[in-house]
């Protein structure tokens, strides 16, 4: 029976164009657009680990995770330090900040997804999780045997192990861009061998949640002064707009409100 869905479209790297991921600026707006809706995939089993050819690593952390102290005062609850590093460059690479709105980072998204690991999400605490684990068609989602926290927790160490294996010791966190970039990649595909889980349900689980927590209400933790609503012209929880029905085409001019709300 259907538990779940992901997307796997990867938010494109307009960093290096030999990675063939830039686009134009308004494909953002799209792809944040068309990310409101889940789209089903299955959770695919790790295949054999294949290696990347990428450039070498630089030193030090990336400056999406560097950012990180300087936008949140948050302290994680579920993730441990290494994890929320890994949090803070994995999502500052799905979405990251340009002239058109914030970054994932900006806008709160490692927290969003630390709040999420202690919720009912977190603990799968309203799926159906018996046996039988096997994959399935995309519609049913993810079948397999683990809640989204433990995935998460078996797959950053699994990321990181690999890192450490193919960079010289370095975490994900550690690596510059182009690297995390060509790992993520790697497990979005699924040719990463993870134990426990597998790197395409993890990269799933990620990017869905990346996501969610960007264009949320602000109430959960992400969405920060409902940036990327005001980016996408989304005005919020808003309760009545009986003055603007029969005006279509006119802008509408007051900014986004959560559940708790005007932001900012």
């Amino acid at each position: 029976m259907p538990r779940t869905g992901q997307s796997t479209l990867a938010m494109p790297n307009d960093d290096h164009p030999h990675e063939k991921l830039m686009i134009k600026d308004t494909a953002r707006r799209l792809f944040l657009r068309r990310s409101i809706a889940i789209v089903p995939v299955v959770a695919l089993a790790g295949t054999a680990q294949t290696q990347p050819v990428i450039s070498p690593p630089s030193s030090g952390v990336s400056s999406q995770t560097a950012n990180l102290g300087n936008t949140s005062a948050y302290n994680p609850v579920f993730f441990h330090p290494e994890e929320w590093a890994f949090i803070a460059a994995a999502v500052g690479r799905l979405i990251p900040s340009d002239d058109l709105g914030p970054g994932a980072i900006e806008a709160g998204v490692p927290e969003f997804i630390d709040r999420q690991m202690d919720a009912v999400f977190g603990y799968a605490a309203i799926w159906y999780m018996q046996g039988p684990f096997t994959a399935a068609a995309p519609e049913f989602g993810y079948q397999a045997a683990l809640a989204p926290r433990d995935v998460y927790r078996a797959g950053i160490a699994a990321m990181n192990s690999y890192c450490k294996t193919t960079f010289n010791g370095k975490t994900f966190a550690e690596l510059d861009a182009a690297n995390q970039d060509a790992t993520l990649k790697l497990a979005e595909a699924g040719t990463l061998a993870f134990e426990g889980t597998s790197s395409k349900a993890f990269f799933n689980f990620l990017l869905q949640n990346t996501k969610e927590g960007y264009l949320s209400d602000p109430i959960h933790g992400g969405n920060k002064n409902a940036g990327s609503w005001a980016m996408i012209g989304f005005p919020g929880a808003r309760a009545d707009y009986a003055d603007w029905v029969g005006r279509p085409g006119e802008k509408y001019p007051l900014p986004p409100v959560s559940i708790n709300g005007p932001q900012g």
